[in-house]
């Protein structure tokens, strides 16, 4: 390797690790407003409903803006919408220290869930562009910082934040964190020598109808699976109380191992991605977490049900590095990040409907068992059609 080719990668692995700090930040910001749930109903007296629609927006607006992003790139470079990402979720963060009311704070979580729509639509194409020799090792790490978000955010905001602080505390310090990392980014951005694999993609429409047959098999792949998963992990805790006479507070330290055990699945399926075909790869991470579903309605006692709880997680967070190393490592340059915006808001969508599928059956007497045994059949004959259509040669392959 060249001394030129040493500096440039160096470059680039900076740039890199900026963008790892800022995802998870991102997904910080999303994750933290669950333990804020009673602090904020303390703090503007208002209703459970009015609290919990907070969290929703924060959702919604993460699925929102992915579909436009995608056009958006085609006129802006992707390290440009990556920065503007920062500053949204450094203003929106700092703005909700000063709201007035639970309406303020509304507005702030769809800000804040907006950021992270258009931060994972730009920059996931970016770090597989930086690295196209390694994309399923970089999807991994970059997946890694993301999901450690999401499983030291409870820890750390309700019992070390909340502990001595009050609910603005989170935001302070996502809003500082986001300037200063925006800023890196920013330096890095600029020390970098970037690539120009997307200077093609400049027709959005255009990229989806030429790749429709890859972005369908990831929306089938991972809005079903993620439809089925939402609608699990929102009614993990109850499902585990009601059903399984495990106590709450056990329940709520089990939750977080799953999320957990989701941060050594990125690590490590990433560089399996890299190492082994990609639809089988996906197809047998979906038969894992479809076996273990089924097990977990099965088994009974603490022990047991961590054991399967585990492994359920580890599965299921296999399935997301699984599915961008191969549709950012498949699609061409010229329709990248187009097609890959197009996969991010239609999966978005159809994962969303999860948690009011599992609640309306809930209403209808349907039990949890019951339910969760039906989403995991639905999605066994799901796995065996597509498992039908590799043999077959009729799925997309990608790049091997």
């Amino acid at each position: 390797m060249s001394s030129s080719t040493a500096e440039r990668d160096a470059r680039r692995v900076r740039l890199f690790g900026s963008l790892c700090a800022l995802v998870f930040l991102v997904n910080f910001g999303r994750v933290v407003f669950a333990p804020l749930v009673g602090p904020l109903q303390a703090e503007f007296v208002t209703s459970d409903a009015a609290v919990g629609l907070v969290a929703t927006l924060a959702w919604l607006g993460s699925a929102l803006p992915r579909l436009p992003t995608g056009y958006l790139l085609t006129r802006v470079p992707r390290h440009h919408v990556v920065l503007g990402t920062g500053v949204l979720l450094a203003v929106s963060s700092a703005g909700m220290t000063f709201a007035p009311s639970i309406e303020f704070v509304m507005l702030g979580a769809l800000l804040v869930g907006l950021a992270s729509g258009v931060y994972f639509v730009a920059a996931n194409p970016l770090i597989s562009e930086l690295f196209p020799d390694r994309v399923g090792r970089v999807v991994g790490v970059h997946g890694t910082a993301s999901q450690l978000a999401a499983a030291l955010a409870p820890v750390f905001v309700g019992r070390v934040l909340l502990e001595y602080y009050s609910w603005q505390a989170p935001f302070y310090l996502l809003s500082a964190a986001a300037l200063v990392v925006t800023g890196v980014l920013y330096v890095t951005a600029k020390r970098a020598d970037l690539p120009e694999a997307g200077a093609e993609d400049r027709d959005l429409m255009r990229a989806i109808r030429r790749q429709y047959r890859v972005v369908l098999l990831g929306v089938v792949i991972v809005g079903a699976t993620g439809l089925v998963w939402n609608g699990f992990f929102n009614f993990y805790i109850t499902y585990l109380t009601d059903s399984k006479q495990i106590p709450q507070s056990t329940a709520q330290t089990l939750l977080t191992v799953v999320f957990a055990s989701g941060v050594p699945a990125f690590w490590y399926t990433g560089r399996l991605a890299d190492r082994f075909r990609h639809v089988p790869l996906m197809l047998t991470v979906l038969g894992a977490f479809v076996t273990t579903l089924l097990a977990l309605t099965v088994v009974s006692g603490v022990l047991a049900v961590t054991l399967v709880s585990v492994v359920l997680g580890y599965s299921i967070h296999s399935l997301f590095p699984a599915i961008d190393t191969f549709l950012l490592d498949s699609l061409p340059d010229a329709d990248r990040a187009s097609a890959y915006a197009a996969y991010s808001a239609s999966m978005m969508i159809v994962q969303a409907f999860g948690s009011v599928a599992v609640g309306t059956l809930l209403g209808m007497d349907v039990g949890y068992d019951v339910i969760f045994r039906t989403g995991a059949v639905l999605l066994a004959v799901l796995l065996a059609a597509l498992v039908a259509l590799q043999r077959a040669g009729r799925l997309p392959q990608g790049a091997s």
